[in-house]
C-alpha cells in the first residue's frame, strides 16, 4: 500500500493528488427546475431553429426593403397597409410590391417582408396608406427564424454549471430535463470528547459544535449534499462505527478535530484500519491547517479536519471544495476565481517554508478596497464572523508590508 504519511505537501500537491485519484461521479437525469448549480454530464444539443420564426425586433411596419430605396424626409415612399400580425399570432397575410403590414416587437414577420420599418419612420396618410422616410435594407430591425440558435448546434457543454439564464434557455428550447453528475454526498463527524450539541448549555471545559453546521453549510454551497453524523468521542471503535457507516451513504466523509498528533487523537488510527485504506497526505504545508488528513478508501474519501473552525474553513476552501468540483465534473476553478484585489492596512509576519493563509475584512476607502487583516487564534469563532475572505502569504515569503496590494479570496 502507498502511503504520503508523515511527508508534508504543498496545497498545489495536495490538489494534485485529488485530481489524479478521483473521477465524476455517475450521471442522472434532472428536471431544470432543480437544476441551478448543477454540472453537465454530456453536452445538450439544440433539436430546434430558435425563435423558429422571422420576427420583427420593433414596433412598425413589415415592408420589402426595396420598396423603400431612397426614400427620406422631402422625398417619401407610399406603401398600402393590408393588415396587422399582432404577437403571438401566426402572420397569414403575404405582402406584395408596394405593401406594409404593421408589425409589434417579437410579431412573426409576413411572408414576402425582408425589413422593418420603425414606426417612427413612417406617418399615415390615410387608414390604408402609410408614409415611409427612410429607407431600410433587407433584414433591418428583423431577427432570422435561425440567429439565436440553430438546430444541432451545442447549446450547453458536458461540465458547464447550469446558471439561471442557461435554465431559461432550456426552456425556450422545450427541454425540460438535463443529464448531470450526481452531486456528491459529504457525511460530516465531529469528534472530541469535548463537543457537546449546541443545543445544550455548555459547562466548564466543554464546546458546542460548530464545525457540523458551518461544514453543511460550506457542502451546500459547493454543490454537494451534507449529511450530519453527529458527535463522536475519542474512542477508537466509536469512531470507527461512525466512519464505516458515514462511508456507506456519503461519497467524501469529513472528521472535524483529531487529526493533530496526540494521545487522545483516534482518526489516523481509524482511517488505517478501514479494509482497502490509503493514506495519501498527513500534514501540509499551511497555516491554519498543517494537520490535515487526507486518504482513500476504496473509491470514497476521507478528510481528517484540525478542529478549530478557522482551520476548518481555510482546509474546506483549499481541497475540500476542489474534490466536490471535480467529483461533481465542473470545470475545475482554481484557487482564486473567486478574487478582488485591496491593499493591506498593516503588515503581516509569517514564516518561510510554509503558506499562510490570513483571515482579512474589506474596508471601501477612497483609495480603493483595503485588505484589514482580523489576526488571532484559528479556535475563535469571531475570526470567522469578521472576515471577509482570505488573503496567501506564498510559501517562500516571511510576510507581506502594510500597502502591499494583495489578492482576496472571498467567502462566497
Amino acid at each position: 500500500m502507498q502511503t504520503y504519511f508523515f511527508k508534508v505537501k504543498t496545497p498545489e500537491e495536495v490538489q494534485k493528488i485529488l485530481k489524479e485519484t478521483s473521477q465524476p461521479l455517475s450521471s442522472e437525469s434532472v428536471n431544470i427546475n432543480d437544476s441551478l448549480g448543477r454540472v453537465l454530464s454530456k453536452d445538450i444539443i439544440s433539436t430546434i431553429d430558435l425563435p423558429g420564426f422571422q420576427r420583427s425586433r420593433m414596433d412598425g411596419y413589415a415592408v420589402r426593403a426595396k420598396d423603400t430605396f431612397g426614400a427620406s424626409q422631402g422625398s417619401p415612399a407610399y406603401l398600402n397597409l393590408i393588415g396587422e400580425v399582432k404577437m403571438g399570432e401566426q402572420a397569414t397575410q403575404a405582402i406584395s410590391t408596394g405593401e406594409a403590414i404593421r408589425v409589434s416587437t417579437g410579431s412573426m414577420l409576413p411572408s414576402g417582408a425582408d425589413a422593418v420599418v420603425m414606426v417612427e419612420w413612417t406617418d399615415f396618410l390615410d387608414d390604408e396608406t402609410i408614409e415611409v422616410t427612410r429607407s431600410v435594407a433587407p433584414g433591418d430591425d428583423t431577427v432570422q427564424k435561425d440567429e439565436d440558435l440553430r438546430k444541432g448546434d451545442i447549446l450547453l457543454s458536458k461540465g458547464h454549471v447550469i446558471k439561471p439564464q442557461d435554465i431559461g434557455a432550456l426552456a425556450g428550447c422545450g427541454i425540460m430535463s438535463a443529464e448531470c453528475f450526481r452531486q456528491p454526498k459529504v457525511a460530516i463527524i465531529s469528534s472530541g470528547d469535548e463537543i457537546i450539541p449546541p443545543d445544550q448549555e455548555a459547562k466548564i471545559g466543554q464546546i458546542r459544535d460548530i464545525n457540523t453546521y458551518s461544514l453543511s453549510a460550506l457542502t451546500q454551497q459547493a454543490g454537494g449534499i451534507p449529511i450530519a453524523m453527529g458527535i463522536v468521542k475519542d474512542d477508537f471503535d466509536t469512531l470507527k462505527l461512525r466512519m464505516v457507516k458515514a462511508l456507506q451513504i456519503a461519497d467524501i466523509a469529513i472528521i472535524s478535530g483529531g487529526s493533530s498528533v496526540g494521545a487522545r487523537d483516534v482518526t489516523l488510527d481509524v482511517i488505517k484500519s478501514l479494509d482497502d485504506s490509503e493514506i495519501l497526505v498527513h500534514g501540509v504545508s499551511i497555516k491554519p491547517g498543517k494537520p490535515t488528513i487526507l486518504a482513500k478508501v476504496g473509491n470514497k474519501y476521507v478528510f481528517g479536519l484540525p478542529g478549530n473552525p478557522v482551520s476548518v474553513m481555510v482546509t474546506f476552501e483549499l481541497f475540500v471544495i476542489y474534490l466536490i468540483r471535480l467529483l461533481s465534473g465542473a470545470n475545475q476553478p482554481l484557487w482564486g476565481s473567486n478574487q478582488v484585489k485591496a491593499k493591506l492596512s498593516k503588515n503581516i509576519a509569517s514564516a518561510p517554508g510554509r503558506e499562510d493563509y490570513v483571515c482579512v475584512r474589506l474596508i471601501n476607502s477612497n483609495d480603493g478596497l483595503i485588505a484589514d487583516p482580523v489576526l488571532g487564534k484559528s479556535a475563535l469563532i469571531s475570526m470567522m464572523v469578521k472576515s471577509d475572505g482570505l488573503v496567501k502569504i506564498p510559501l517562500e515569503a516571511e510576510g507581506l508590508e502594510v500597502g502591499s496590494e494583495v489578492n482576496v479570496n472571498i467567502f462566497k
